[in-house]
Formats: C-alpha cells, structure tokens, sequence
C-alpha cells in the first residue's frame, strides 16, 4: 500500500494539532513539541505539521511505501521518466529513520518518497548515530536541478531556497 504524505509547517503547534486532531476525530500517532503526525487509515494519509519552517503553509508533499521494493519501483519510474532525484539513502528526520529520495516538480514543489524504516527520539540526527541531536545543518540549491543538498548529509527538501530545512 502507499499512503499520500503531506508536511505544513505553523506558528501554533499547539492550536494546530488541536484543530487537526477535531477534524480527523483521532490524536496525532506522535506529538512532540515541534511536530505532530497523522497516520490515517481512511483515506490513507500521512500527515505531519511542524514548526520548522519558516513560513506557515506546504513544505512538501510525498509518497510514503511500505517495502524497499515499493520504493525501489517508484525510483525506477522517476529514473525512466528522467526527473532530476536527490537520493538521501537512509537518514533521519521528522523522528523517523528512513530510506528516501526527492523530486521537485516544474514548479518546484518538493516531493519526498520513503520508506520509513523505525522512529527515533529527535527530529534529526546524524548518521553515525540516532541519539545525537542534528545541528548547524546547511541546505544549498542546485540551480539545473532545483533539487537541495545539504552539507551535513542528512535530509533536505529540494525547496532549499525558500529555507525549508527538513520533511
């Protein structure tokens, strides 16, 4: 199965998950200071708020599979359509280990497609090590591609230059 993933960004955490959880009639799945998800059922969901960004509104949109060979077969269709791909590999973010790579459409919104491989205790943390905290992470643009790379070598939204930091 695949679920739609969709990420927002607000001021309020507190307000919004408070509204969210009123209008899909369950609690978030996680709540953290800075991040709630929904893990809806019906229709199949993924939806995450945080206060990361920095701007309220859409950070990025995405496709979250449930196997590495879902996941592989959506890359194999990008590559074969010969859209511009920032493969991340396995990385953290959004207190979740993942398998994951972006896209940005002719607009360039960011589009993430994962597999999520476990949870973890922060938001971000580096690869050599899931219990330190990600720091002074720094995206940068590529102006052909659109698609964001992050000197640090964890994740990144291809919307770099808008400040978007992280799922």
């Amino acid at each position: 199965m695949k679920r739609f993933h969709v990420h927002l960004h607000f001021n309020n955490i507190k307000q919004n998950i408070a509204f969210y959880s009123a209008m899909f009639n369950q609690p978030p799945a996680r709540a953290e200071a800075d991040y709630a998800k929904w893990m809806l059922q019906d229709p199949p969901l993924n939806f995450a708020i945080s206060t990361r960004g920095q701007t309220p509104g859409v950070d990025h949109l995405g496709i979250q599979v449930e196997s590495a060979d879902d996941l592989a077969a959506l890359k194999a269709n990008a590559q074969r359509a010969d859209m511009a791909l920032l493969n991340e590999g396995e990385t953290t973010c959004c207190y979740a280990h993942s398998d994951k790579y972006w896209l940005a459409d002719p607009q360039g919104v960011a589009w993430e497609q994962f597999h999520t491989l476990g949870s973890i205790p922060v938001f971000s943390a580096r690869k050599s090590t899931l219990n330190q905290p990600q720091t002074n992470t720094c995206c940068t643009s590529n102006a052909t591609t659109n698609i964001a790379t992050e000197s640090s070598g964890t994740c990144c939204t291809p919307a770099a230059s808008s400040g978007k930091a992280c799922c």
